[in-house]
């Protein structure tokens, strides 16, 4: 019987997985070590019945605590969920529309969709402030220009998503706006001050910590200015001691994607969860579907906290405030199966989501 230290550790971790089913590996996985998450791509998506059935499987896959159901779902060119689920035009049309209204009844019918498929936690609203014209991965994804209109946007989407019962997530921290490069593929390098910083950068996340934002993802950047070695998402300077002490979050903090390319290119995926959650992150995700490597990340945590590289009180913060999150948003969601059928399709691309679409593409 796995320890209850092993069953602790895989709250930590949110998985990708292949298929349009849950995985015998994942299952496995799941097993032995519990689960924070699943995190579902297009790779997992054939239609709504199949999505919903899937979400009600993944929630239950450790039976003393419900797995969060996770998706990027922002609108534009990043939303895994196509028709007939409404297809939104980017989140740049919201800046441009200046509509906090427009905004609102766009969260709110985003949210009732992801719900009716049984998705829990949406990563979103991008909170990067779209400062830089080259930028190759933000662009429209960000709501605006200039860190006031993102703060005022984004506070509205986090309050309307939540209100809807989906977890919003505010990304990505400290701020990807002003890179030229995709973390993805390289560490992006961010070399403002912290002055400007606080100035500009945080003023969209400190809108959303007031809001009450349910989680924040860390950036894989590189901001000398505030830690020279690491990149944002394993620097405990960076995490913990201004996002979590000085902006006074108190949330859940999760490491993006721990296989991209700015930090994987450095750091092993084992090395980097052990190092991630150390610097203050509450969970991490792992999204390829490669479950040795979820697997290796898990032990690795372990085998850190036995050998008290990793303090035992920190994973016990971070899975109370992993706790805190499920009761405040997974307690009514996992109670019932999803709705299928004619009910789960009259809820989809609904006439009033489809004008709310159009307005915002007015925008565009």
């Amino acid at each position: 019987m796995p320890s209850p230290l092993r069953r602790q550790i895989g709250q930590l971790l949110i998985a990708g997985f292949n298929g349009h089913q849950i995985s015998p590996e994942l299952r496995s996985l799941a097993k032995e070590f519990g689960l924070g998450g699943v995190i579902l791509f297009a790779r997992n998506v054939a239609e709504p019945e199949q999505v919903a059935e899937l979400s009600f499987d993944a929630a239950r896959l450790v039976p003393e605590l419900p797995v969060w159901v996770s998706v990027d779902q922002e609108g534009g060119r990043v939303a895994r969920l196509k028709a007939p689920f409404t297809e939104w035009p980017p989140m740049a049309t919201l800046g441009r529309s200046g509509d906090e209204a427009l905004a609102e009844r766009f969260a709110r019918a985003l949210a009732i969709e992801l719900k009716s498929v049984g998705i829990t936690l949406d990563y979103a609203p991008v909170l990067d402030i779209h400062t830089n014209p080259k930028n190759p991965v933000i662009g429209d994804r960000a709501l605006a220009e200039n860190a006031e209109d993102v703060a005022r946007l984004g506070r509205v989407v986090v309050r309307s998503l939540q209100a809807e019962g989906i977890a919003a997530c505010g990304k990505h921290f400290p701020g990807h706006g002003d890179t030229s490069a995709d973390s993805h593929f390289e560490l992006p390098l961010i070399e403002h001050p912290p002055d400007r910083l606080r100035a500009i950068e945080f003023v969209p996340f400190k809108a959303a910590i007031e809001a009450g934002v349910a989680t924040i993802m860390i950036a894989h950047v590189l901001v000398p200015s505030l830690d020279e070695r690491r990149p944002a998402s394993l620097s405990r300077h960076i995490v913990y001691d201004l996002l979590r002490d000085a902006l006074k979050f108190e949330g859940v903090i999760l490491a993006d994607d721990l296989e991209m390319k700015a930090v994987a290119a450095e750091y092993a995926v084992p090395d980097s969860a052990v190092l991630a959650i150390g610097a203050g992150c509450d969970g991490v995700l792992v999204c390829s579907g490669d479950h040795d490597t979820q697997a290796a990340a898990l032990e690795a945590l372990v085998h850190a906290v036995e050998d008290d590289r990793l303090p035992l009180a920190r994973v016990e913060d971070a899975l109370r405030r992993q706790l805190r999150a499920k009761e405040r948003f997974l307690a009514s969601m996992v109670a019932a199966r999803p709705a299928a059928g004619r009910a789960l399709r009259d809820v989809l691309g609904r006439d009033d989501h489809r004008a709310i679409a159009e307005e915002m593409a007015r925008f565009l």
